[in-house]
């Protein structure tokens, strides 16, 4: 019997091990056990694994018992690979048990594999990064590359998205990486909506910095918050880096370096990506042809718009609003797990 008793919902499964850090789990259970359709159906169904079923050591003073063991990993649809205090300990990667890492053996070669952190060592002592791009926290950076110089290694991230295999760095950027997600799963309107139920940034990029190390005071001069804020009601206008500088009253020079000490990106990746995420929105809850869309995002033209949807998701304007159309959403058809192999 399978141990997901919902197997009309995408199964997730958490795999955790002793020195768990119980904010890691709680992100994974929080954000995927609260996505819902619009008409009030849990998407997910969310369990936790670990080896040994029983008690299992966190980095606190609790424990969390632990009722199913790797065999629900071959019932997941998702697995996500949270920390360990351990993995901060010298060395401590470079012996990974051979049981944990065997235990990845049963995962499906569909399923979708995503860490948390320094979960991230796990996947690679599987042999599961190599070759592709990944992060993990910063702190061991440079631990991650000696032990596994054939990952490609970004550790100036939030997080990373290679179809099959997911990372992120530090314990806030796991948030991003789970609303991604369930994003790319249901769409902007259900990721949205767990966004705000558990009052957090509906979406960080992936690219965005995962740790800027002099940011601005909001009261220093030049702070660029006022002309975010202008621009973000201006998406439908040209909106050029002289615009933003001028609205903050400093040079383009100045401008662009407070934005990226703030933002972690440059304005005009920013501005895009604002774009791109209105456009999301009303393929997916207005009627308003992908020529108006365009206009109101401001791309201009279908075209523009098309090419830098294809570019941000690899999907059709008209291809993203038949996935995730909210009024069309049929509440009894769960999404199939995706071909990460296509």
């Amino acid at each position: 019997m399978s141990i997901f008793i919902h197997p009309n919902r995408h199964r997730v499964a958490v795999l955790v091990r002793d020195g768990v850090l119980p904010i890691e789990l709680g992100i994974a259970h929080r954000l995927f056990g609260q996505a819902k359709s619009a008409e009030g159906e849990f998407l997910y169904e969310v369990r936790t694994c670990t080896l040994v079923p029983g008690q299992v050591r966190t980095d606190t003073d609790i424990t969390v018992n632990v009722t199913h063991g790797p065999a629900g990993l071959s019932e997941a649809d998702t697995v996500i690979v949270p920390a360990s205090d351990e993995d901060y300990e010298p060395h401590s990667h470079a012996g990974l048990s051979s049981p944990l890492v065997d235990a990845l053996g049963l995962i499906r070669p569909a399923t979708r594999i995503a860490s948390i952190c320094t979960g991230s060592f796990v996947l690679a002592a599987a042999g599961l990064l190599n070759g592709l791009r990944a992060t993990t926290h910063w702190r061991v950076a440079d631990q991650f590359r000696m032990l596994y110089p054939a990952v490609d290694l970004d550790p100036d991230v939030l997080y990373t998205d290679e179809g099959r295999i997911l990372t992120s760095a530090g314990v806030a950027s796991g948030i991003d990486l789970c609303l991604h997600m369930i994003r790319s799963d249901y769409g902007s309107s259900v990721a949205n909506d767990v966004a705000r139920g558990t009052i957090v940034s509906p979406h960080r990029d992936g690219g965005q910095a995962q740790f800027i190390q002099h940011p601005v005071p909001e009261t220093e001069l030049g702070n660029t918050r006022a002309s975010r804020m202008w621009a973000l009601k201006h998406l439908d206008e040209p909106v050029s880096l002289n615009d933003l500088a001028k609205h903050e009253s400093v040079s383009v020079r100045t401008y662009t370096r407070h934005f990226r000490q703030e933002v972690g990106v440059s304005p005009l990746q920013w501005l895009n990506q604002q774009r791109i995420d209105l456009a999301r929105q009303l393929l997916e809850e207005t009627d308003l042809s992908i020529d108006q869309i365009a206009v109101e995002a401001g791309f201009g033209t279908a075209t523009s718009l098309r090419q830098h949807l294809y570019a941000a998701l690899r999907v059709s304007p008209s291809t993203y609003r038949n996935t995730f159309r909210v009024p069309a959403a049929d509440p009894t058809k769960v999404l199939a797990p995706m071909d990460y192999e296509t």
